[in-house]
C-alpha cells in the first residue's frame, strides 16, 4: 500500500482541523444548513434516513491491517459495531453522530486515511482490480498509476466543482476486473508494437438513470501523457457539460450529445495545448510513487501445494471453498484468497468491528500486513503462502467468513437500500437476504454455476443492476415498493440488462429469479453454458414467458 509522505499527511491533517472547526461553527448556529451542506459533502458525510452517513476513502482498493483495525475501532466507538464496503472499494458508516465526525476523521488521519472527495462534483475515488500488483495475467500493477491520479485529482482547483460527480477505473490486466466501460473514464492498460506501456482510453461509461456503455476515444496513449490526456478530457467536460439539470450533466450525455467522434476531436485540440507542458510523466515521478508502494519480501517457495494442504483441500467441505474462493497469485507459492461479505442472512457488503480486526491479524501473520477490498463488495487477502492455506481457512471459518459462493447467484452486490439511503425507493437488503435464503444450497448454486446478481435500491444503480446476470431495481409506485427485473448485463465484456416486463412485489421477486433460473437450466447447452449466454443466445423471451405466464405472479404484476 501507499505510503504518506509529509505533504500527504499534511493534507489531511489540515483537513481534519478544518472540518472540525467547520462542524462546530455549524452545531453553534453560525452557518446555516445550506452553507454547511458543500463542506460536510467534500468531507464525505452525508445525511441519510435515519442518521449521517460517512463514506471513507479507500484508494483503489487498498488498506493496511493497521487501517483495517482502526476502521473497527471507528465501528466500534463511534457507529453500531459494523461498516459497509461499497462497489467504489471505499467503506460506509451509517450511524455516525455529526458531533463526533471530526474525531473519525482525526482517528483516519492517524493511519493515512481520509474521506477527502468521497462525495461531491469532483474526481472520486479511483478503482482498480482488487488482485493489483498478484494477478497472473497482469500487464502492469496499476495501483502506481492510480495513486498518481489520486495526488493529481486532489484538490484540483479546476475540476472541483465539476457539472457533476466523476469516477475513474483503472485495470492493469488482461481480464477487465475493474469495470472500465462503465466508468467516466476507463483505462486500460496496453502495449504497442514496440512493447512500450501506454492506456486504451474510454470515456462516457455510466450506470444510474441513463445507463450507457463507454466508448474508445483513443486505442493507444503513452504513459508519459496519461496526467495531461486526463487533464483534457476534465476541462473539454468542465467546459461543455450541463449544470442546468442534474441528471443530463454526467459526461456520458455529453459524448453522446456531442457524438464520440466530435467529442474525442475536442479533447485531442485540447490536449495539444497541454501535451509535454508540467503534467507529462517522467520517470522521476513514476519512481516516485513506486517507491512508496513497498515491495513484498516473498519467499522462494514450490509451485505445488504441500502433502497435507493438498488432502485438506480435497475434503468436502473445503473443496468448494478452494475452488471459488482462491485465486490463482502471479508469484510462485502463493495464492490470493477472497473472503466473501455474503454469508446466508447478512447483508452484503457488511463486516463486523471482530471480524474486521481478526482479519487484519491474519494478514499481519501471514500476508505482509495487507486487504483488498473488491467491488464486488468482498475483501481480498492478496498474499497467502501455500503452506498456510489450512490456518487461514480455519480461522476465517471461525469468523463466518468462508461461505464458498465467490461468482455465485448468492455472492450478490446490493446497495444499502432503503433501510439507510434516503434516496433510495426501495430496500435492497431484505430483498438480497430473500434471494439468498431462497439458494441456500450450495450443490444448486454449483449446478446454476457463474451468475452476478446486482440490487439497486433506486435508479442511482449503487448496486449495479444494469451490468448484473440479474439486475433487480427498486422502484416507487404510488408509495409502494416494487422491484424491476433485467436480465443479459454482464460487467466484461460489458453489455446492459434488458427488462423482462412490468415491476414485482417484493414478496414475489425470489420465486421470479428461481423461475428465470429453471428456464436457464432447462435452455442450457451444457454445464459450462452459463446464464447470460443463454440471454443471448435466445434473448429474454423465454424467460419473459416463463415469469409472466404464471397466474399467480401475473396477479401480482403492477404495471411498470
Amino acid at each position: 500500500m501507499y505510503i504518506y509522505d509529509e505533504i500527504d499527511q499534511q493534507i489531511v491533517n489540515e483537513r481534519v482541523a478544518q472540518f472540525r472547526d467547520q462542524t462546530l461553527r455549524f452545531l453553534d448556529g453560525k452557518l446555516t444548513e445550506d452553507e454547511f451542506r458543500p463542506l460536510r459533502l467534500q468531507n464525505g458525510l452525508y445525511i441519510q434516513r435515519h442518521a449521517p452517513m460517512l463514506r471513507v476513502a479507500i484508494p483503489y482498493g487498498v488498506l493496511s491491517s493497521q487501517q483495517l483495525k482502526q476502521l473497527a475501532h471507528i465501528a466500534r466507538t463511534y457507529d453500531r459495531g459494523t461498516g459497509h464496503f461499497t462497489t467504489r472499494q471505499n467503506i460506509q458508516f451509517n450511524w455516525p453522530k455529526l458531533a463526533d465526525v471530526p474525531d473519525i476523521l482525526s482517528d483516519l488521519a492517524a493511519v493515512q486515511m481520509h474521506s477527502i472527495q468521497t462525495s461531491g462534483n469532483c474526481v472520486r475515488n479511483t478503482t482498480a482490480d482488487h488482485f493489483a500488483g498478484v494477478a497472473y495475467d497482469e500487464i502492469i500493477d496499476p495501483r502506481v498509476y492510480c495513486e498518481l491520479i489520486r495526488q493529481w485529482s486532489t484538490f484540483h482547483p479546476e475540476f472541483a466543482f465539476l457539472p457533476r460527480k466523476f469516477k475513474i477505473a483503472v485495470n492493469g490486466a488482461l481480464q477487465d476486473r475493474a469495470a472500465t466501460m462503465v466508468h467516466d473514464i476507463g483505462l486500460h492498460a496496453v502495449r504497442d508494437s514496440n512493447h512500450e506501456l501506454g492506456f486504451r482510453v474510454i470515456v462516457g461509461g455510466g450506470l444510474g438513470r441513463t445507463p450507457m456503455i463507454g466508448v474508445v476515444i483513443r486505442e493507444f496513449l503513452p504513459e508519459k501523457h496519461l496526467l495531461s490526456y486526463l487533464d483534457a478530457i476534465l476541462r473539454v467536460y468542465n467546459r461543455y457539460g450541463r449544470r442546468d439539470n442534474k441528471f443530463k450533466a454526467r459526461i456520458k450525455i455529453l459524448v453522446k450529445a456531442m457524438t464520440p467522434e466530435k467529442f474525442s476531436l475536442a479533447v485531442e485540440e485540447e490536449w495539444l495545448r497541454l501535451k509535454d507542458g508540467p503534467t507529462t510523466l517522467i520517470d522521476e515521478e513514476i519512481k516516485r510513487i513506486e517507491q512508496r508502494i513497498p515491495k513484498k519480501p516473498y519467499q522462494t517457495l514450490n509451485a505445488e501445494l504441500p502433502a497435507d494442504v493438498e488432502a485438506f483441500v480435497r475434503q468436502p467441505h473445503v473443496k468448494p471453498w478452494y475452488e471459488r474462493n482462491v485465486f490463482p497469485h502471479k508469484q510462485q507459492g502463493y495464492k490470493a484468497i477472497t473472503v466473501s461479505l455474503k454469508a446466508l442472512g447478512q447483508a452484503p457488503g457488511d463486516m463486523s468491528a471482530e471480524q474486521m480486526e481478526k482479519v487484519a491479524e491474519i494478514a499481519e501473520r501471514v500476508g505482509f500486513g495487507e486487504v483488498r477490498v473488491s467491488h464486488e463488495q468482498n475483501l481480498i487477502l492478496p498474499d497467502v503462502p501455500n503452506t498456510e492455506l489450512i490456518s487461514v481457512y480455519e480461522e476465517l471459518r471461525a469468523l463466518g467468513l468462508t461461505t464458498a459462493n465467490i461468482g455465485l447467484l448468492s455472492d450478490i452486490i446490493s446497495c444499502p437500500g432503503g433501510d439507510y439511503c434516503s434516496l433510495a425507493n426501495a430496500r435492497s437488503i431484505p430483498v438480497a437476504q430473500a434471494i439468498q435464503q431462497q439458494f441456500s444450497d450450495l450443490d444448486y448454486l454449483y449446478d446454476i454455476g457463474e451468475l452476478d446478481l446486482n440490487i439497486s435500491g433506486c435508479m442511482n444503480a449503487c448496486g449495479h443492476h444494469h451490468v448484473g446476470h440479474i439486475g433487480i431495481l427498486g422502484v416507487d409506485k404510488h408509495g409502494e415498493e416494487f422491484y424491476q427485473i433485467t436480465i443479459g448485463g454482464s460487467q466484461a465484456p460489458a453489455r446492459l440488462g434488458k427488462v423482462i416486463g412490468p415491476s414485482l412485489k417484493q414478496e414475489d421477486v425470489p420465486q421470479v429469479i428461481e423461475t428465470l433460473i429453471t428456464v436457464y437450466l432447462q435452455a442450457r447447452v451444457n454445464p459450462e453454458e452459463r446464464f447470460v449466454d443463454v440471454v443471448e443466445r435466445l434473448g429474454i423471451e423465454p424467460f419473459k414467458t416463463a415469469v409472466y405466464g404464471r397466474k399467480e405472479v401475473a396477479d401480482e404484476v403492477v404495471d411498470g
